[in-house]
């Protein structure tokens, strides 16, 4: 996992070739005036718009998942927003099978920690990051790019 703001993004240009993509498409875009909604950018890159009220940590922890095929880069747009977070590899109660269509499987684990981002800060969640969001008070509203790993 990566905890950044967008000022410093260029430092991770080289994790991923769409990660400079979906960057610089953040910063040729008027993020604050996207409509919810899904968006194909490119060939391996996906934007996904999402916009709510807040959950408490406990109705978010339902949905602590992680993916097999694609990185997240979830950038906060309006928050703050907390999320919950656990390494993979520590959590040991699925709840439900894989879903390949949906490229998600979740947990009945408890998150080891929890950390917040900022208006303009950003997560990078690699399969190895389980992780629930959208906790927080309030009005959200965040970009989540789906980077293909292969």
């Amino acid at each position: 996992m990566i905890i950044d703001s967008l000022q410093n993004a260029a430092k991770y240009y080289a994790l991923h070739p769409n990660f400079q993509k979906a960057f610089e498409y953040v910063s040729q875009t008027d993020i604050a005036n996207l409509e919810e909604g899904a968006f194909e950018i490119s060939e391996g890159l996906k934007l996904i718009v999402i916009q709510g009220e807040g959950n408490t940590r406990e109705e978010s922890i339902k949905g602590f998942e992680c993916h097999d095929k694609n990185i997240d880069i979830q950038i906060l747009i309006q928050g703050p927003e907390t999320y919950a977070w656990k390494p993979r590899r520590k959590c040991v109660n699925p709840n439900g099978e894989y879903s390949d269509e949906r490229d998600v499987r979740f947990f009945h684990d408890k998150p080891d920690m929890f950390f917040e981002l900022q208006e303009k800060q950003f997560a990078i969640l690699f399969p190895e990051d389980v992780h629930a969001a959208m906790i927080g008070e309030g009005f959200l509203k965040k970009l989540v790019f789906k980077v293909r790993i292969s």
